[in-house]
């Protein structure tokens, strides 16, 4: 009997690519936006006056990009980078366990994205709140607030669900490599384990002999 996950498995991912092809660009492009990202944020360290938001521009009686959030914000990139770069060097080199943590990483994701939906649900006032807190320079701002509620949040869910949609099928991708390359690695041991056994099992009659059938003597076994 075949499991649910076996429905959803495929080694061919974006109809064309196969899923370590998928998952080496995926680990790629994950690892280009964080090393721009971390590009940006050492910048801003070694210049903080270039970068630094005052209360005036943001409209609120704090700093967003004070030192200790850069610092959080540099090691958060730094370990992304690592985690694409491990499901990176997974995939192609056919090593299951490194993609495990970038598969984790999705996950989380996914599931912060999902709450973020929720709460737009439940809280749909949170939207004003939240666009109240942008700066008056944000483009379309008073065109965004006139907007009825309802409206509003049902054109957040909509982008929102397709974020997900398309979250849910990368995360499909790099478990569909995951198999993958552990089904290439169980393979690989059975095959050893069979070329490096030389011991054969013959049955306890040689009907190779013409006529009535020789029984042979035990054990049965040669090398």
């Amino acid at each position: 009997m075949n499991s649910p996950w076996d429905r959803w498995y495929s080694s061919s991912c974006c109809l064309c690519c196969h899923v370590r092809t998928g998952t080496i660009i995926l680990g790629i492009w994950y690892m280009s936006i964080n090393a721009v990202v971390l590009l940006i944020l050492l910048t801003a360290l070694s210049d903080p006056d270039q970068y630094h938001l005052t209360t005036v521009e943001l409209g609120n009686d704090f700093d967003v990009m004070d030192d200790a959030n850069i610092c959080i914000a540099t090691a958060i990139s730094l370990l992304m980078i690592l985690i694409c770069g491990m499901a990176t060097y997974g995939a192609y080199k056919e090593h299951a366990a490194w993609i495990i943590p970038f598969f984790c990483y999705q996950i989380f994701d996914f599931a912060l994205n999902t709450l973020v939906a929720i709460s737009v649900v439940v809280y749909p006032n949170t939207i004003q709140d939240y666009l109240q807190q942008l700066p008056g320079n944000f483009p379309y701002k008073e065109e965004i607030m006139s907007m009825n509620v309802m409206c509003l949040v049902l054109i957040v869910l909509i982008f929102i669900g397709c974020i997900l949609a398309f979250k849910a099928y990368l995360i499909a991708c790099v478990w569909n490599c995951y198999r993958y390359v552990s089904g290439r690695q169980s393979t690989d041991v059975l095959v050893y384990v069979t070329t490096n056994d030389t011991t054969v099992l013959l049955p306890p009659y040689d009907e190779t002999v013409a006529g009535p059938a020789k029984h042979l003597s035990p054990p049965y076994v040669s090398a």
